[in-house]
């Protein structure tokens, strides 16, 4: 259901309320209230799903790219033959040793500027990017403070209808944990590099992508959740002064105004660049974390629900017409946020990432009301 459905839904129901206002029965057929409601998320972060455009068995030229990150690239478990003797060897092992004894310049697969040449580097196939769950990872929502309303219409002295709604608040949303991507494949080098490792190279890197936990917040949003129960009030107006009740009911939930960390949106902009590159035949860049032919974007959006709520508090007279309200509601809500990479050249989706965001709000409301 939409925000706006939901909510003309609600309001064509207290005008109905309204319309058949009656005071035969001897009690007050309305009531409104105003107060402090506190939101208290209980939902525990979940891992986020994450796809990219780059495929299981990609392959890939892999072009020039920096020593440094050709060396961190491979695999410390892969082992390679000697060519002449036949005898395995870590060739990520190796690699480091010929690196810091200044080999691969003087051989000529690095050149002066610290970077292994395109000759020497071939291409590879890639794997681990096209889709992986990243655990210890999600988002959660903070507590938040706002203005409460409360309008209610009495079927009789003891059940009532009640619209709950407020000043629709801004809510931090907090990152946890830090994505990576799991980058493996095999190499296939050619010059010289070929010679001496005829049987390829292993890949493998866990390459950070971003941390959502470092951040004061990841995100923030403006949070809709208007809410109608029915309640059941204890007491007999007039009689009793104090008056429990508890309430059962359906609560409508809605995100806008979302505003993504800038600090995640760069680091996400990067990460498309990265995947592009690799679609591009140039690995190397990707690793290098160089810009693309592609000009990345951020969409972040969040799906509605509908979420059952239950209620129990109590009302105190202080006159016929003004009472105070006190109240705890729980409500089992959640929504899903999609945070999407696209390719603003081409519309193309570079990375799609989901997460289930568990609320699972308590709230307390503590107010004034008027009853006529």
């Amino acid at each position: 259901m939409k925000k706006s459905t939901f909510v003309k839904t609600l309001l064509s129901t207290s005008l109905i309320l309204v319309a058949g206002n009656s005071f035969a029965d001897g009690f007050k057929r309305f009531s409104v209230s105003a107060g402090w409601l506190h939101v208290m998320p209980q939902g525990k972060a979940n891992p986020f799903n994450i796809n990219t455009a780059v495929a299981n068995g990609t392959t890939s030229t892999v072009g020039s790219i920096s020593e440094k990150n050709f060396i961190n690239s491979l695999d410390p478990e892969f082992m390679s033959k000697d060519p002449a003797t036949g005898q395995p060897f870590a060739a990520k092992e190796l690699i480091q040793q010929l690196s810091d004894a200044g080999l691969l310049k003087m051989f000529g697969i690095v050149d002066a500027d610290g970077n292994v040449v395109a000759a020497q580097t071939g291409s590879a196939e890639i794997t681990g990017l096209e889709a992986w769950r990243a655990q210890g990872t999600g988002l959660e929502a903070d507590d938040v403070d706002t203005l409460g309303l409360m309008f209610n219409y009495y079927i009789n002295d003891n059940v009532s209808l009640q619209v709950i709604g407020g000043l629709p608040p801004k809510v931090d949303i907090n990152g946890r944990g830090a994505i990576t991507a799991s980058l493996a494949g095999h190499a296939t080098p050619t010059g010289l590099s070929g010679e001496l490792f005829p049987g390829g190279l292993g890949l493998k890197q866990d390459i950070p992508i971003t941390n959502l936990g470092n951040k004061s917040k990841a995100a923030t949003v403006r949070a809709w959740t208007p809410a109608i129960e029915a309640q059941y009030q204890f007491g007999k107006s007039g009689v009793n002064k104090f008056r429990p009740y508890v309430g059962a009911g359906l609560m409508y939930s809605h995100f806008s105004n979302i505003k993504l960390n800038g600090q995640i949106r760069d680091d996400l902009i990067a990460a498309g660049h990265m995947i592009q590159n690799v679609l591009d035949n140039q690995a190397g860049a990707a690793l290098d974390g160089k810009t693309s032919s592609a000009n990345p974007f951020v969409k972040v959006k969040t799906t509605d629900a509908i979420a059952p709520i239950v209620s129990v508090g109590a009302t105190y007279d202080f006159t016929e017409n003004w009472y105070a309200v006190a109240s705890v509601s729980y409500a089992k809500l959640n929504n899903q946020a999609k945070i999407d990479v696209i390719d603003a050249n081409t519309g193309k989706r570079l990375i799609h990432s989901t997460t289930k965001v568990d609320i699972d709000p308590l709230i307390t409301y503590l107010g004034v009301g008027y009853r006529f």
